[in-house]
């Protein structure tokens, strides 16, 4: 497992890209499961399968991703208490 707290911070938005494309790359490649603390969504919805969206310290919102979608397409579902 691979723990990331705000990997973008401070990061120009070219090089982002490239971070996503290069985490996504090493999740394939070894197997691991990232946890990924992130206020770019976009960061965020490249490299996850599913996004846990947190709104005045409660969950608003469910993104995954389904096996038929490309990466930047996901269904965001209502998080129900």
């Amino acid at each position: 497992m691979l723990l990331l707290d705000e990997p973008t911070e401070g990061i120009q938005p070219s090089i982002i890209k490239d971070m996503a494309r290069t985490f996504e790359a090493f999740r394939d490649e070894r197997g691991l499961s990232i946890v990924v603390s992130e206020q770019v969504l976009s960061f965020a919805l490249d490299v996850a399968d599913r996004v846990l969206v947190i709104e005045n310290g409660e969950s608003s919102a469910t993104i995954r991703a389904t096996a038929s979608m490309p990466r930047r397409s996901r269904n965001i579902c209502p998080c129900r208490a």
